[in-house]
């Protein structure tokens, strides 16, 4: 009919009868006059909150003495956090509406609250603390309930609390609290980047079916107009892109394109700069990279273009033929006035024979040479 109960150093007891709450047993050895069986006993560990929410309910408002000598509350209203530390270390972040009770006694237990209503950005000690790589996740509970924001250099970061833009974000460390607001934050290049348009099938004003490939590079003139003007600004860009391609190709025919394909560019950047002026947007530059025929229509221009350089060369052929045959005429009629230019082009003639042998043998004298009796021996 007696019970005896052992508590640890490390733990609390709770003395119930019949399932109702008696007391708080301390560490030590508990005995207790039982005949009929009705006390029990709960251990409770130290390092754990007590778990029973019934009678911890029980304990706030009908046995605050018990409270005040074995617990901690920590109870948070519906627009407060917590930071719960165990011996002055930060151990979790606790989210708005938590009702705890600590056990004192080995850890010494401190709640910071922080209102939410006041501000949505946690303090900058606060979030390095947060960052320090000895603080993980393993190490503090509830990281889930804040945002860390790392902006690199040459970006910015869009806040976004509930859907709204409320703030730019300079390069560098930020901290925000999540509870009670939807939080996001998204990363912008400030730097000169390239949008590439590629694939684009487009029938030209003579039915022509051409793939462009099309290059841009653009840059954020106004963060904050751009983001407020234009849900998702790059796809808006790339659009914006395509529908000046197929303008500026559409009414066009083939051979207008081919003979001078920075039209296309200089169509595409006006209506694109044109479109985008008060977007916070700036498209610096527009290429098109390189025009793509289907099969057939590049072996009709390349039989064009066969024809067209044969034809070419046919008439330069004719050309020289003639330059040729005119200067041998006017050659031919120097010759006849003037014996003089005869006798130097017979010797320049016997020049070019006397390079092409070995040896000469000349009967007659010189002037039977060049009256055409010459008798020319190689050996």
């Amino acid at each position: 009919m007696w019970k005896r109960y052992v508590v640890k150093k490390n733990e609390r007891a709770l003395l119930m009868n019949e399932g109702d709450f008696v007391k708080v047993l301390e560490p030590g050895v508990f005995r207790a006059f039982d005949p009929f069986n009705r006390l029990s006993v709960q251990a409770a560990s130290l390092n754990a909150p007590l778990a029973d929410k019934a009678l911890a309910d029980y304990l706030r408002h009908d046995a605050q003495d018990v409270l005040a000598q074995y617990f901690v509350a920590m109870d948070l209203a519906d627009d407060e956090a917590g930071l719960r530390y165990e011996n002055d270390a930060l151990v979790e972040i606790l989210p708005p509406g938590t009702r705890r009770l600590y056990w004192t006694g080995l850890v010494e237990h401190r709640l910071e609250r922080v209102d939410l209503v006041q501000d949505h950005a946690l303090p900058a000690a606060l979030t390095r603390r947060l960052t320090q790589p000895t603080l993980r996740a393993s190490a503090v509970a509830g990281l889930a309930g804040v945002l860390i924001a790392q902006v690199p250099a040459y970006h910015v970061g869009v806040l976004k609390v509930d859907g709204k833009i409320e703030q730019l974000l300079e390069a560098g460390l930020s901290g925000f609290w999540r509870f009670n607001r939807d939080v996001a934050v998204e990363l912008v290049d400030l730097r000169l980047q390239a949008l590439e348009v590629s694939g684009q099938e487009i029938l030209t004003r003579d039915k022509v079916a051409l793939r462009l490939n099309l290059s841009a590079t653009w840059c954020y003139a106004d963060v904050l107009r751009a983001f407020g003007q234009l849900q998702k600004p790059v796809d808006h860009l790339y659009r914006e892109l395509q529908f000046a391609l197929r303008a500026a190709v559409g009414t066009r025919t083939l051979d207008e394109l081919l003979e001078n394909k920075q039209m296309i560019d200089d169509v595409v950047i006006a209506q694109v700069r044109t479109r985008l002026a008060d977007s916070g947007m700036d498209v610096r530059s527009v290429g098109v990279k390189d025009i793509v025929l289907p099969g057939e229509m590049k072996t009709i221009l390349a039989q064009v273009v066969e024809a067209e350089k044969a034809a070419q060369a046919n008439v330069i052929r004719r050309r020289e033929e003639t330059a040729a045959t005119r200067s041998l005429l006017n050659t031919a009629k120097v010759m006849e006035e003037n014996p003089t230019a005869l006798r130097l082009k017979e010797l320049e003639t016997l020049e070019r024979v006397a390079e092409r042998i070995d040896r000469i043998s000349v009967f007659g004298g010189l002037d039977q040479v060049l009256n055409g009796l010459v008798s020319i021996k190689a050996t």
